[in-house]
């Protein structure tokens, strides 16, 4: 396009002002797309998403005296081991038996001890498959390890890591007003852990049955024009009262 139009005459300044506009407009969103696609999520449950995955559940038993059976403690843990295997966990169970440390027969015998807990918390004699393991520092504790598979709610990656500086040595960044990568981790990766059944994080559980009597009460007192609703009262005793009085 030459400077002066089909007729012979030069374009007029409105025109050339739209056209700069027009041009600036487009260079401006284009350097906005090439900026944000750089940037990493915002939003603290996209930048740390739980995902749910497969993955193992252990305990260590430790390997007590020869002949003697799990003491009171290590007993509790087995059976509630066993009762969370049977809640949810996938697959069979393994035991890993530490071999090589002169206390073979000692460990046979706690062996024997996880079988009869395992036992009374509900898992069956053939769930559990027993594999062993060298021990590589006699001078320290090789326990027997007891596993399982399970649904398990966590993160992708690990927290802690820190990509970009917060100090003011990278001005692009410290420019751009929002949290750091590591911002919202730690609290994501705590929910996860407390999750008691992380099938929940995906979809609500079915409602229980309704109470009918309470139901049809309530119904009764709108009919005959009452309040509904039900108050708690409780006494509060005065502190002096609790303390033996006071002047």
């Amino acid at each position: 396009m030459t400077a002066r139009s089909r007729s012979g005459s030069p374009p007029s300044a409105r025109m050339v002002a739209a056209l700069l506009v027009t041009g600036a407009l487009a260079a401006g969103c284009a350097g906005k797309a090439e900026t944000t696609a750089s940037l990493a999520p915002v939003d603290v449950r996209e930048r740390h998403p739980i995902v749910l995955k497969d993955a193992p559940r252990s305990l260590d038993v430790f390997v007590g005296r020869s002949g003697a059976a799990l003491d009171r403690r290590q007993s509790e843990d087995v059976v509630d081991f066993a009762r969370e295997y049977r809640r949810s966990g996938r697959g069979g169970m393994v035991a890993e038996v530490p071999t090589g440390d002169r206390r073979d027969l000692a460990a046979r015998d706690t062996l024997g001890g996880i079988r009869a807990a395992l036992a009374r918390g509900g898992v069956s004699p053939g769930a559990l498959s027993v594999r062993t393991y060298p021990v590589r520092d006699p001078g320290l504790a090789s326990p027997i390890r007891l596993t399982f598979a399970s649904l398990q709610a966590t993160l992708p990656h690990e927290c802690g890591q820190w990509p970009t500086d917060l100090g003011s040595s990278d001005f692009k960044f410290s420019a751009s007003n929002e949290p750091y990568w590591n911002f919202g981790c730690a609290t994501q990766a705590t929910l996860a852990t407390q999750v008691a059944d992380p099938i929940d994080l995906v979809r609500s559980r079915n409602e229980g049955r309704p109470d009918i009597v309470k139901r049809m009460g309530a119904i009764a007192k709108i009919r005959e024009g009452k309040d509904p609703s039900t108050e708690y009262r409780s006494s509060t005793p005065q502190i002096n009262s609790t303390v033996g009085g006071g002047t």
